[in-house]
């Protein structure tokens, strides 16, 4: 198994339910994506760039959905959250329920162009 699948499935709940969530609806809207491992958590690459990353913040109870384009976004920007960070805004889950599937189909394919 890969090392983000593992981080995925080694998280408790709710975090796992909302990853693999997440997770499907990233890989089912962009077959194209690469799912790697790196700085501990899992990054999604496309076209050999940093994409989108996941994130479950145990500190903060939620599970962070970062695009890293995020602030050259259009679509749903009143549901991405910047933080204080220059580039990368993401959506912020704390329960599978809170999860709009069609937010993140859109920001998706947004960020692709």
């Amino acid at each position: 198994m890969k090392p983000a699948e593992e981080y995925i499935l080694n998280q408790p709940e709710p975090y796992r339910s909302i990853l693999l969530h997440v997770q499907a609806i990233i890989e089912a809207t962009l077959p194209e994506v690469q799912l790697q491992f790196k700085y501990a958590i899992p990054f999604y690459y496309l076209d050999k760039k940093p994409f989108i990353y996941l994130n479950a913040s145990h500190k903060r109870q939620y599970v962070d959905v970062a695009f890293f384009r995020g602030y050259s976004l259009t679509l749903h920007q009143n549901k991405l959250i910047g933080e204080g960070r220059s580039q990368v805004k993401s959506l912020q889950y704390k329960s599978l329920e809170e999860i709009e599937n069609d937010v993140i189909i859109d920001l998706l394919l947004e960020q692709k162009g």
